[in-house]
């Protein structure tokens, strides 16, 4: 598909998606997210996609955060005309009925970044992310369930929500703690402040710092580090295998999948192929295919509806 609010370019396994609003500082909207989600959608589909690099359009941001242009509007989402757009037929136009009650599985009320967030989570090639400027918001909070953030000397972080008189959203409540500890993340929460890319480093938030003219090459060769010797649909797997064993309450639930996923991959071209080529001392040629080749195991990876 076409995109108009981020850009989408392939090269050699790699997927660069760029925000693309450079008037806005790359401000994100209901067509970027639905943008973003299709991108993610072509690339999973894609075998010839081996990671995906998430940056933003010029030196200055990487995402802004939400646009702001609808005034003290912005966030009362059944009064935005861009929300009201993204309404499938039918639907009622506010999830406020006559006499108060609020329909909570609306989708006006589903936080748009936090769609973004599901989107990145279930993603089954490695998402890494190139911070190259600011990241606020809605800017920050999409990182989190990167699986690698490379940042810019010049990129800053914040946590604004507070100062605008809302909470954290696209479910940073559930990755930030993660990645920097609850210290940290009540800290850059509770205050809203802008924190440097040395900073968000040594936090925990970003891997590593780069200078600008070196950030992409750096996020690729990240990217390739992580995919070029192993089998993608391995590495799919075990992208969703680590993500969601955070939350099990028991290591049992990890031995279950496991067990289930060891004995599928055991059985594929790709397990005899490993074998093969590293006794062979040569590169492996893996044959498998993330879109058509992948093991789904329900119990494990169904998501539980939004409601």
């Amino acid at each position: 598909m076409s995109y108009n609010e981020i850009r989408l370019d392939k090269h050699e396994g790699i997927a660069l998606l760029t925000l693309y609003r450079p008037e806005r500082m790359n401000a994100f909207t209901a067509d970027m997210m639905a943008e973003i989600i299709a991108a993610l959608d072509e690339c999973d589909a894609d075998d010839s996609v081996r990671a995906v690099i998430f940056t933003g359009h010029g030196e200055k941001a990487y995402c802004a955060g939400a646009d702001l242009g609808s005034g003290g509007d912005t966030f009362d989402y059944d009064k935005r005309a861009d929300k009201q757009g993204q309404l499938p037929e039918g639907v009622s136009k506010s999830p406020v009925a006559e006499d108060g009650t609020i329909n909570w599985s609306h989708p006006l009320v589903q936080d748009g970044g936090g769609r973004v967030s599901m989107r990145i989570f279930a993603a089954k090639k490695p998402v890494l992310g190139a911070i190259n400027g600011a990241a606020v918001g809605i800017g920050a909070t999409m990182t989190l369930p990167m699986d690698a953030r490379l940042a810019s000397e010049t990129a800053r972080y914040g946590f604004v929500f507070a100062r605008r008189g809302i909470v954290p959203e696209a479910a940073s409540s559930w990755f930030l703690p993660r990645l920097v500890g609850i210290a940290n993340a009540v800290d850059l929460c509770y205050s809203g402040r802008l924190i440097s890319a040395a900073e968000a480093h040594e936090k925990g938030l970003v891997q590593s710092v780069h200078a600008p003219g070196a950030l992409i090459d750096a996020a690729i060769a990240k990217a390739r580090e992580m995919t070029a010797d192993s089998a993608p649909v391995s590495v799919a797997l075990t992208r969703h295998m680590l993500w969601r064993m955070m939350g099990a309450p028991h290591p049992i639930h990890a031995h279950r999948w496991d067990s289930r996923v060891i004995f599928s991959r055991g059985r594929s071209p790709d397990a005899a192929e490993g074998v093969t080529s590293f006794l062979e001392k040569r590169p492996p040629n893996f044959t498998a295919s993330v879109a058509n080749d992948y093991p789904w195991f329900d119990e494990f990876e169904d998501t539980p509806p939004y409601s």
